[in-house]
């Protein structure tokens, strides 16, 4: 059986509002149902998010879909970047450039990359332990630390060529059972499940 990690579609950009905090944007959020009027969102047995406002939205949606609720996971957070609170678009993206080109150092305070693996990790397989590997289940967060997650079950060194397209709202698929990355990155709305 699958599992999934879903990173959270577009959100509303407040500079005002601690990121953790940001929701959904109209344009996320109709992804999102989009997303869970697909056969594959109906069919998840299990749906665990992290506690952030965006990730929880995204789960509620296609908890709905399924039929369940979703669990909170508060270790499933996104890097902590609040060092530097928040960033301009454009400088962001030289911040993430940095994280992921240096794993075992911290951009101006932000958790390292190799902690925020380690910690993702650590989170994911705790809740594996305990989860019926014949249930398909979901862990919806962030595009960050999913990249993290995605490296070290591929056995790759942390890149950020492993990162997803930009705009998040994309999944990627892994085994159960031998834990094998099966889809990369795809648009939530487009995934049609592991028969792809």
């Amino acid at each position: 059986m699958f599992g999934l990690y879903i990173t959270h579609p577009q959100v509303r950009i407040d500079p005002d509002v601690p990121v953790p905090q940001w929701g959904l944007s109209e344009i996320g959020t109709a992804r999102a149902r989009l997303a869970a009027s697909r056969p594959w969102a109906g069919s998840l047995k299990r749906i665990v998010s992290s506690g952030e406002t965006k990730a929880m939205e995204t789960a509620d949606i296609l908890a709905r879909a399924a039929g369940i609720s979703y669990e909170i996971v508060e270790a499933m957070h996104e890097n902590d970047r609040s060092a530097t609170g928040f960033l301009t678009p454009t400088e962001f993206e030289k911040a993430a450039d940095w994280f992921f080109a240096h794993p075992d150092g911290s951009f101006h305070g932000w958790e390292r990359a190799i902690d925020a693996q380690a910690r993702i990790v650590a989170a994911v397989e705790a809740v594996l332990a305990d989860h019926d590997p014949r249930q398909p289940i979901a862990f919806v967060g962030h595009g960050g630390v999913g990249t993290l997650l995605k490296c070290h079950i591929e056995g790759r060194t942390i890149a950020r060529s492993q990162d997803q397209p930009a705009g998040g709202g994309n999944l990627y698929a892994f085994t159960l059972a031998d834990r094998r990355v099966a889809c990369d990155w795809t648009p939530i709305e487009d995934w049609k499940g592991m028969q792809q």
